[in-house]
């Protein structure tokens, strides 16, 4: 009786891999059904004014939470000379707490040296008298203070929700920052457009440079250079052609994104008269969250 030899363990692997179990096909088909129905999602997700879009509407979104932390902040201030660079330079080192609903800032170092332990002293009896007297306001009195801020807060992230339509956005390569792995986005000033807020008046006359993190659409770093003479604050402040600013952020306790390092060095003309070139270099660390605040929002 003549019987087939047997499969040997290629022919066995082999018809493994031309005929798969009904579990396997299905798998198979699942994996691209759902990449047929995610295309279009990742598809939008490269196109760059959507990745801005997303962007501006996750931006601000922690604002609140971060609120509940308090920082210091290193100030590092130059005066430059015609070559760019310090002829003189100054180093400034502020705790910034939350107290009683606004920001307060007490020095803590000066040129990266403690100060003294008289000055340590003048700054703790400041910090409680500017405690007092903000509890001693009237309800009036407080939302004045607080709202003053707020508004101030407002007015600076103001130009961001013009973004998406203020430029034309190109993405140049996915890099890696920081740990991060983000699009880096050019942005170059739409032709014509024309600001719809005061805030937002430089767009035109500035290039950007953006890194935005792929998994959480937060902008990681932000590059701005002046293309033209830029004015702020009406007509108090005239910054050159060819000022540098840089932001960077990071992840703070898992829960929101704070700023870690902001660079400037820009010419500028205060009042349209006096002349300066400047460099600041300030960075933010040892975010902590602040018991306090979490008492005067809970007595709200």
């Amino acid at each position: 009786m003549w019987t087939s030899p047997r499969p040997s363990a290629g022919d066995r692997r082999r018809k493994a891999i031309v005929c798969p179990t009904p579990l396997t096909a299905y798998n198979e088909v699942v994996r691209f059904l759902a990449l047929i129905i995610c295309l279009p999602a990742l598809l939008a997700a490269q196109d760059p004014r959507q990745i801005i879009v997303r962007a501006v509407d996750v931006y601000g979104k922690g604002a609140e939470i971060a609120r509940s932390y308090t920082y210091l902040q290193r100030e590092v201030e130059s005066d430059l000379d015609s070559a760019g660079k310090p002829k003189t330079t100054q180093i400034h080192t502020w705790e910034v707490s939350m107290q009683e609903g606004s920001p307060y800032r007490r020095l803590v170092a000066r040129n990266d040296q403690p100060i003294s332990t008289e000055e340590q002293k003048q700054e703790a009896d400041r910090l409680q008298w500017n405690i007092e007297q903000r509890r001693k306001e009237t309800p009036q009195q407080r939302e004045l203070r607080i709202s003053k801020w707020r508004g101030r807060e407002q007015r600076r992230i103001e130009p961001v929700k013009e973004l998406p339509d203020a430029f034309n956005f190109q993405v140049l390569r996915s890099e890696a920052l920081n740990g991060v792995e983000t699009w880096v986005i050019d942005a170059t000033p739409k032709p014509g457009y024309q600001p719809k807020s005061t805030a937002a008046s430089f767009f035109p006359k500035v290039t950007l440079h953006l890194w935005i993190d792929k998994r959480e659409y937060q902008c990681v770093k932000a590059e701005m250079e002046t293309q033209g003479a830029v004015t702020f604050g009406g007509f108090l402040v005239r910054v050159a052609k060819g000022s540098h600013l840089s932001l960077e952020q990071t992840r703070v306790s898992d829960e929101v994104w704070m700023p870690a390092r902001f660079i400037m060095e820009a010419s500028a003309r205060l009042m349209l008269v006096k002349g300066y070139h400047k460099a600041l270099d300030m960075r933010f660390s040892d975010y902590k969250k602040s018991q306090t605040y979490s008492r005067v929002v809970a007595a709200r």
